[in-house]
């Protein structure tokens, strides 16, 4: 089947994306590595501190245990679900999370098939073998063969991508109906700028290894995908990077639906211009801010869980 992507075209400058660190224990990664976040100067100019320059934000941490890593990579993993089940992303057994094993490059972790998003704890996720089957070290139990068929392409085509998100909420499915990428409507749109495509040869349910293939292709070298007829698709450096950026999709998604209705009532949109939209997302467009961007999310539902989700 073919696929054809309409990706936006226009130069930003090139975003560094892989794992936080090159330790002893981290060495062979496929990942490249990225600055520490107290070296990185796009992202520590996004807050202020004190005079001497001595509060640093915090980025992605960096593991020098690589089992400790992978431990951390589980509680945010489980933390991004049960975000996902607040934001009313489930549906039945409908859609997933994947996350690359910092351990076994080859393999990664994925929700249990029919499990609420909302009850998801770490011990709960399933690792998987490079051909889908369910291996020892995490939940024995089944998962989504849609989920493997689109994720495990995504993870062969692209070896900087860590995580990759996909459900079917509302607002990102409703606009994957015309078959269009978002506008720059607003600052949050922002956010992907010049990385953002959309697979417009929907096959269906992705039961076939050649779906995923195609949609991996379609995603290209961008942070997310609009799948037409279909939902949304992002991919990040962490599981916190791939979380937030589907939830700020979806809501630019509900966004734009907004500005359409409005728009065929006369009203006319504004469009914010290249420039500005570049400039701004060269700001965003950072893997220790994205994963920032979800700490807030990850520590109400560790409070809210009373600490269950990290079990």
């Amino acid at each position: 089947m073919s696929s054809t992507t309409v990706t936006e075209t226009r130069s930003i400058p090139s975003r560094v994306v892989g794992v936080s660190d090159s330790t002893p224990a981290d060495e062979g990664t496929e990942f490249p590595a990225m600055h520490p976040a107290e070296n990185d100067k796009t992202f520590q100019a996004l807050a202020r501190g004190n005079r001497a320059g001595t509060l640093k934000l915090r980025g992605i941490p960096i593991h020098t245990d690589v089992y400790a890593k992978r431990q951390w990579m589980r509680e945010h993993m489980a933390a991004a679900f049960r975000f996902f089940g607040k934001q009313g992303y489930g549906e039945g057994v409908s859609g997933h999370i994947s996350m690359r094993d910092p351990v076994l490059k080859d393999h990664f972790w994925i929700n249990p098939f029919a499990k609420h998003f909302s009850l998801m704890k770490a011990s709960d996720l399933v690792l998987v073998d490079s051909e889908g089957y369910v291996c020892e070290g995490g939940n024995q139990t089944l998962i989504n063969e849609a989920g493997f068929m689109i994720h495990s392409e995504i993870h062969k085509a692209r070896p900087d991508v860590v995580a990759a998100a996909h459900t079917h909420g509302i607002y990102g499915k409703t606009w994957s109906a015309f078959g269009k990428p978002i506008e720059m409507i607003t600052q949050d749109a922002c956010n992907f700028y010049g990385k953002l495509s959309v697979y417009d040869d929907h096959g269906g349910i992705a039961l076939a290894q050649d779906e995923g293939r195609q949609i991996a292709k379609a995603l290209g070298n961008n942070m997310a995908c609009i799948l037409q007829n279909h939902g949304l698709l992002t991919v990040g450096s962490t599981v916190d990077e791939a979380a937030f950026l589907f939830y700020s999709l979806d809501k630019a998604c509900h966004s734009q639906l907004m500005a359409e209705a409005a728009a065929a009532n006369g009203v006319p949109k504004i469009i914010i211009s290249d420039e500005v939209a570049a400039y701004t997302a060269e700001a965003v467009q950072n893997p220790h801010n994205l994963y920032l961007e979800f700490q807030p999310e990850f520590d109400l539902i560790v409070e809210e869980s009373n600490g269950r989700v990290l079990e």
